[in-house]
């Protein structure tokens, strides 16, 4: 029976950093998963579906590069490229975090975990059961796709993430039930490669945790490229029919019937929480998530737990960062707790969407007395040299300090802009900090700039 200081049951971007940083401080350190290394994100989530989303950028580009000039007659889309392409990154990637595994002395447990105690787990390796002790615990099992009754997936027809990631070909008719950013991502991808897409969100804007201007936008560009959207709609049915399905729909008294070859499921993630010994020990769940506290222990002390299996926000970064926590918390250690209220939100369809903080209105509800700063892409020099002006900066100050409560980008590289507001919020900047620092010209974080000057009246541009 193998003894460790530290024993992590998960490889995923939550499970394999909190192993590296425990062997950074010094713990003899064992990771378990069942499949590669890099868990659903590095393999079957944002990594992956980041090189696609890439392909359906350079697509969209071939198909307009008209408007700079150059013509393109004829082309050849090869969408097994596309998906193999794909594949390929993650595959280098996993392969990079074994060797991290390797570089930091980690030793790698293969197979299915199972808390047998609080200090002890089984792993079961196709039927081979071996034993290791630890005198920390960190729960690193990941999420899944949520699912409802009539929306069961069978992998062919009723389809996941996963399973999309994987098409030998687009579908002709895809109907997407669900409008966070996985639906939104997909059905970006699909209609850029030719696919007719239907949206469809129970709640009555897509993207329902953004801004509503941010939702506004985006609906508009994504009807503009053809995208159907149907919000304030319930999903009663999916009816298979051979090669195609109906999805039965209900909207305040209206019924309707959409159809399609394939639905893409993506109403949320669940903890994986089942068949992993939580019971046998006694870890506190609550609402199909382990309960943590600030420091991600669980009511047993020596037991951490980090990533989607501790609830929403449902981020890899959010994993990553509560598994630095968890690591070294178990080294002895005093670590900052995770800042909740300061993590970016990234949707990389396009226009990309990214946001932290409060809205505009969640700032009022909170008794705030606000000011509004927004700059449009329109105006922004790099943004209009480069062909891609849609979207807007959007930041909520505090009217009596001038501290930034949030921000909300909808347009070109987003979700590399955001990086400055978490920055800047994360040291209490206030709106002079952002407008009084120079940015580079012409760039599109100019846009921050001008909006943090727009909020109380300095605008230049616009």
């Amino acid at each position: 029976m193998e003894k460790y200081d530290v024993a992590i049951l998960g490889g995923g971007p939550g499970g394999y950093v909190a192993a590296i940083r425990a062997a950074q401080l010094g713990l003899k350190t064992v990771i378990i998963d069942k499949d590669r290394l890099g868990g659903i994100c590095l393999n079957w989530g944002c990594i992956p579906t980041k090189a696609l989303l890439r392909n359906a950028e350079v697509l969209h580009l071939v198909k307009n590069a008209k408007k700079y000039g150059i013509e393109i007659p004829e082309y050849t889309v090869r969408f097994d490229r596309t998906v193999k392409r794909s594949r390929q990154v993650a595959e280098r990637l996993s392969k990079g975090v074994e060797y991290l595994m390797k570089k930091n002395r980690i030793t790698h447990r293969i197979g299915v975990g199972v808390l047998k105690s609080a200090t002890e787990l089984l792993i079961d390796n196709n039927g081979a059961v071996e034993s290791v002790v630890a005198e920390k615990i960190i729960i690193a099992t990941g999420g899944r796709p949520k699912t409802f009754p009539g929306l069961e997936m069978d992998g062919k027809q009723v389809i996941g993430a996963k399973e999309a990631m994987v098409l030998e070909e687009p579908p002709e008719r895809l109907v997407i039930i669900g409008a966070g950013a996985i639906g939104v991502e997909f059905a970006y991808f699909f209609n850029e490669f030719g696919s007719q897409v239907h949206l469809i969100e129970m709640l009555p804007q897509i993207l329902p945790q953004e801004d509503e201007e941010v939702s506004k936008t985006l609906t508009r560009s994504f009807i503009k490229s053809g995208i159907k959207i149907h919000t304030g709609t319930k999903v009663r049915q999916i009816e298979k029919l051979g090669t195609t399905i109906k999805v039965h729909t209900e909207s305040g008294d209206e019924t309707k019937i959409i159809d399609g070859n394939l639905a893409l499921v993506a109403v949320g993630i669940t903890g994986n929480i089942e068949n992993i010994g939580l019971e046998k020990v006694g870890v506190n769940t609550a609402n199909g998530s382990i309960a943590i506290n600030d420091l991600c222990q669980t009511n047993i002390p020596n037991i951490y737990a980090i990533g989607d299996v501790t609830g929403p926000p449902w981020l890899a970064h959010v994993a990553s960062a509560q598994g630095h926590v968890a690591a070294e918390h178990a080294a002895g250690h005093t670590p900052q707790p995770v800042d909740y209220e300061n993590i970016p939100f990234c949707t990389y369809c396009q226009p990309q969407v990214a946001s932290v903080g409060l809205t505009e209105k969640a700032a009022r509800e909170r008794g705030h007395e606000v000011k509004v700063g927004k700059f449009n892409f329109m105006a922004n020099g790099k943004a209009l040299a480069a062909g891609d002006n849609t979207g807007f900066v959007k930041i909520v100050f505090d009217s009596q300090y001038g501290e930034i409560l949030g921000c909300r980008i909808i347009g070109p590289e987003a979700t590399e802009l955001i990086a400055e507001l978490c920055i800047a919020k994360v040291l209490e900047s206030t709106w002079q900090d952002l407008a009084l620092t120079v940015h580079a010209h012409p760039t599109l974080s100019e846009a921050i700039m001008e909006a943090a000057m727009d909020a109380f009246g300095s605008a230049v541009h616009q």
